[in-house]
């Protein structure tokens, strides 16, 4: 397949016209047209068709988009390969994460590559869902869980962490420490709204489940721990062994034998990337930095 064919479809495509495709690829708009008929003609059925609202996908040019994305995605991560051999790794590195993760687990990480590899900047972004949104422009996608995105993505699972119950001691000491699972209807209780997962349910340590009303759902999961450090309820929450900075009691664990599960934190890697010198040391750099966790 022509590459300057494709990337001129996929303009045509994120642009939603000709003319606008014509200017992003600094190409005249009759250029542009011969090669999507070019490619049509490769293909040997029609990818457009226009509308009064504009070019939309056929049934053929949605399945091309899609993969060719990843083959464009391929491509120019061969060539960045080839690019870095033997360099230290530079450039941008471009990060997804679960909304939630603790300032104080990532700012070290943040400083540990950046004195690593001074050369590199990295470009963060939070998502409640981080690997249910386009992923076409990042190198690493970070999630609690180990299920792959979509497509050609490699996936290791970083650490495994305790999601369990925890109080504030001043909030035990005002309503008491709950002994049973019933004892918490009595409490406030505060709760991550994990993706897919319905926060209403929460786990026994045996593998079942139970139904529970809270006074705060959030996506955010470091909204409910400073809510639970503040003394605002009962959280279930993933559970890092770090110490909260500036806060004088640290939260204690509740009913610990009676709720919880463990649950991965996973990073997925586009296949095509793998084999790049910056993203191969960086993943080295973060596992060696959450192993102790």
């Amino acid at each position: 397949m022509d590459l300057e064919e494709l990337r001129a479809f996929l303009d045509v495509v994120e642009t939603g016209s000709f003319l606008a495709a014509a200017d992003s690829l600094g190409v005249s708009r009759t250029t542009l047209r011969r090669r999507v008929e070019a490619l049509e003609a490769r293909t040997g059925v029609p990818l457009l068709k226009s509308t009064t609202t504009g070019i939309v996908l056929t049934e053929a040019g949605t399945v091309l988009a899609r993969r060719g994305r990843i083959m464009m995605q391929e491509t120019n991560a061969l060539l960045t390969s080839i690019r870095e051999v033997g360099r230290a790794p530079s450039g941008v590195l471009r990060v997804v994460l679960p909304v939630g993760l603790p300032p104080h687990l990532l700012a070290p990480l943040f400083t540990l590559l950046r004195s690593s590899y001074p050369l590199l900047r990295v470009h963060a972004r939070f998502s409640d869902d981080p690997l249910g949104e386009s992923l076409e422009d990042v190198d690493m996608a970070f999630q609690f869980g180990e299920s792959p995105p979509k497509g050609p993505w490699l996936t290791y699972v970083l650490l495994r962490v305790r999601e369990r119950l925890f109080a504030s001691p001043e909030y035990l000491r005002q309503h008491g420490t709950p002994t049973s699972v019933e004892a918490l209807r009595e409490h406030e209780l505060l709760t991550w709204e994990a993706p897919g997962e319905d926060p209403r349910t929460w786990p026994r340590v045996g593998g079942s489940r139970f139904t529970v009303e809270p006074t705060l759902v959030a996506t955010d999961v470091h909204l409910v721990r400073t809510c639970c450090l503040a003394g605002q309820g009962i959280a279930l929450i993933p559970s890092v062994e770090l110490a909260d900075p500036d806060t004088p009691e640290p939260l204690v664990p509740v009913l610990p034998d009676q709720v919880g599960r463990d649950r991965p934190v996973s990073i997925s890697i586009p296949e095509a990337l793998s084999e790049i010198p910056k993203i191969r040391e960086v993943l080295g750099h973060i596992r060696r930095f959450l192993a102790p966790l």
